[in-house]
Formats: structure tokens, C-alpha cells, sequence
């Protein structure tokens, strides 16, 4: 194990300049801060009563936050003002999924933890692919990245009125394949910046935030539809074997 991590940090130091190094450095930082933020506004909704309510007013608040993020360049001197914007973010959006959290737990406790590790390790997975990856490998993805985001939003709006189950399987399975390739492409558009002077990590780590709430969430549901279907099952199982006990004592 310990000969692994030391040829990938060899690898890594190899491949990447010290500028990028750092850069990167800072980008997952501050992604993991974000995630932490995210975790602490899912944390206010499941365990406490502020910020009860008001989810249409948090989600324009959190849009506000983003596109005032990104209308906000960096010089430097506000950095502390674009963090906290990032981080207030992250928080709406955890406490925008505490309804999807609070159901889930519900369902199964466990269901949530399993999520964040399996998101954790497909986000892992893929970003290692793309740092290792030739450089530019993954840029091609982009126009075929958007155009699946136009089919999600084509058939999410079609679903509205269908309400059918097997347009909602297509989106998440569609959804869950977009957002990997979105992490193996933001990764390289990531390095590619860096290298050409672009050091804004905070913008850089809401891409990459985003990407990780997208596949947390599909992820999520997709164990709750196992979990449901193996209770299905079980009960199932168990109202044949009730049953067949006084068939087998005659």
C-alpha cells in the first residue's frame, strides 16, 4: 500500500508542474470544504428547526450565490468574499437535499453513508483517469457532455407530464454517465487553465462540486430503489413461507 501511494504521488509530480500542483491542491481543498458545508446544511435540516421551509426562496438564494460567483472575477484581494459565497452555496445546497436525505434515512440509515462513500470513490475513480489520462485527453467530451444535459432537460420536462417510470430510470442512469464524464472533463479543463494562468480555484472547485452533488444525488436514489425492491422481496418471501407452514403441518 505504502509503495502504491508513493509511485502515485512519484507519478503525480512527474506529470504536473509545481504551479499545477498547487493549483490543484488548492482546487481540492476547497472542494472538500464546500462538501463539508453541504454536509453541515443537510445536518441543520435532518437534526434541527431553523430554516424550516422557505425551499423555493433558498434555491433562488443559492442560484444568486452561483452566478454572483461567477460574475465575480478574482483579483486577489476577494478571495474571502468569493469563498464565502462558494460556501453559502454548498450550504443551500445541502439543505436543499434534506427532503431526498430525510426519506432515504427513513427507508434504511444506512442508505446515506453507503451513498457518500460509493460518490466518493466513482469521484475519485474518474478524476484519477483524467490526471493520469494524456494531457487534453478528455477536452473532446465537452460538446457531447452538453448535448446529454439537453437530453436530461428534455426529458425531465417531458416527465412532467408522462409520469412515467421508465423516462425517471433513463434520466438517472443518463444523469449518472453525464456527470462522471463531466468530472473527467472538468478535471482536464481544470489543468488546462491552470497551465495557461488561470489560478481562480474557487470557481474551478464549484464545478467540481457540482459534478459531486449530481452523483451523490442519483446515486442516492438508485440505492433507495434497490433497498425498496429487496424489502419487496423479503416481505414477499415471507408471505409464501406463511403460506406454505400450514400446508407443510397438514
Amino acid at each position: 500500500m505504502a509503495a502504491s501511494v508513493d509511485n502515485f504521488l512519484n507519478s503525480f509530480n512527474t506529470k504536473f508542474e509545481a504551479p499545477v500542483r498547487s493549483h490543484l491542491k488548492n482546487v481540492y481543498a476547497t472542494l472538500t470544504m464546500s462538501v463539508l458545508a453541504a454536509s453541515a446544511g443537510a445536518y441543520v435540516h435532518l437534526f434541527t428547526e431553523l430554516l424550516k421551509g422557505g425551499g423555493i426562496m433558498f434555491a433562488l438564494l443559492s442560484a444568486g450565490l452561483a452566478l454572483g460567483l461567477f460574475m465575480t472575477p478574482d483579483n486577489g484581494k476577494n478571495r474571502g468574499m468569493r469563498m464565502s459565497m462558494l460556501l453559502g452555496f454548498a450550504f443551500l445546497t445541502g439543505l436543499g437535499m434534506g427532503p431526498l436525505l430525510s426519506m432515504a434515512i427513513m427507508m434504511n440509515p444506512s442508505l446515506v453513508p453507503s451513498a457518500l462513500l460509493l460518490t466518493t470513490a466513482i469521484f475519485a475513480c474518474f478524476t484519477g483517469a483524467a490526471l493520469f489520462a494524456p494531457d487534453g485527453k478528455y477536452l473532446y467530451l465537452g460538446g457531447t457532455l452538453l448535448s446529454g444535459l439537453s437530453t436530461l432537460l428534455f426529458l425531465g420536462l417531458l416527465n412532467i407530464f408522462f409520469k412515467s417510470q421508465l423516462l425517471f430510470q433513463a434520466h438517472l442512469y443518463i444523469g449518472l454517465a453525464i456527470f462522471c464524464g463531466f468530472i473527467m472533463f472538468d478535471t482536464q479543463v481544470i489543468i488546462r487553465k491552470a497551465r495557461n494562468g488561470d489560478k481562480d480555484f474557487i470557481a474551478h472547485s464549484l464545478d467540481l462540486f457540482i459534478d459531486f452533488v449530481q452523483i451523490f444525488r442519483k446515486v442516492l436514489i438508485l440505492l433507495m430503489q434497490k433497498d425498496e425492491r429487496d424489502n419487496k422481496n423479503k416481505r414477499s418471501e415471507e408471505h409464501t413461507s406463511e403460506l406454505q407452514s400450514p400446508l407443510q403441518s397438514r
